[in-house]
């Protein structure tokens, strides 16, 4: 997984176009690689799989600092993605 956090000053479209060339550097081609995009307060999770034409697909952004408190869906997608990553190693 990447992480690209960027200061609040910034938007996640700015982390955007740092993620996707770190993440087409995975080791492991073959499988999909997921990041994240946070500027503290807000949230966006990035999916690419490799091929022929890597293709890239984003989240919706979700927001920890509004009354809905999204706060909770980030940390059930951390927590998925964390099982992601354990199967890959078994």
């Amino acid at each position: 997984m990447v992480i690209e956090s960027k200061k609040t000053e910034f938007s996640t479209e700015a982390g955007r176009g740092k993620i996707i060339p770190y993440m087409l550097a995975n080791p492991h081609p073959n499988r999909p690689n997921y990041g994240m995009i946070s500027t503290g307060g807000s949230f966006m999770f990035v999916k690419l799989v490799n091929g022929e034409t890597p293709q890239y697909a984003l989240s919706k952004m979700f927001i920890t600092l509004n009354p809905g408190n999204e706060l909770y869906d980030v940390l059930r997608i951390l927590k998925r993605l964390t099982q992601i990553a354990l199967e890959g190693i078994e």
